[in-house]
């Protein structure tokens, strides 16, 4: 179950998504529902949440959601490109104006030198726009996935507000 402070962050995300009119769909891998259950516990979030993907392994990235196999063998499914690959991929599926992804790894094994356990990409794709974060979380395997699903509200936060400010 999510904590206050993200409960708070998918409370603040459907007020300004219902205020603007806009539909979310999500594609997650580490988070595993996290960010789909996060912002469905907001009461009336079917008016803006279309839905969303557990797509774990790199087979179900491609069929699911349209990622290229060649981006995951020469980037890996843990990376930027991938993540913004989710988030279009989400959008695409479900007919949402935004798509969110979330890939990492949450341990406590798989990682590496080069991508160490905690290492996670997180991304918003809103037609041409792409916003992606790279994060290094500390913690074990729970506190990796909670605070991607915190880091993944809060940059559709930021998204949708700079959109007002935008004039969208």
């Amino acid at each position: 179950m999510a904590d206050r402070v993200t409960r708070d962050l998918a409370a603040r995300a459907g007020g300004v998504l219902l205020s603007g009119r806009r539909r979310v769909a999500v594609a997650e891998s580490c988070t595993g529902g996290g960010v789909c259950e996060a912002l469905t516990s907001v009461p009336g979030s079917s008016a803006y949440f279309l839905g969303g993907v557990v797509a774990y392994g790199n087979e179900s990235k491609t069929r699911e959601l349209g990622v290229p196999p060649d981006l995951i063998e020469s980037r890996g499914a843990v990376s930027r490109e991938v993540a913004e690959a989710m988030a279009d991929g989400a959008a695409r599926r479900f007919g949402a104006d935004i798509g969110i992804g979330t890939t990492g790894i949450a341990g406590p094994g798989g990682g590496s030198p080069d991508k160490p356990v905690g290492t996670v990409y997180v991304a918003i794709a809103s037609g041409e726009v792409r916003l992606s974060h790279h994060l290094s979380l500390p913690g074990d395997r729970d506190a990796v996935r909670g605070e991607t699903v915190r880091h993944a509200l809060e940059l559709l936060v930021s998204f949708l507000s700079g959109e007002e400010g935008r004039g969208r």
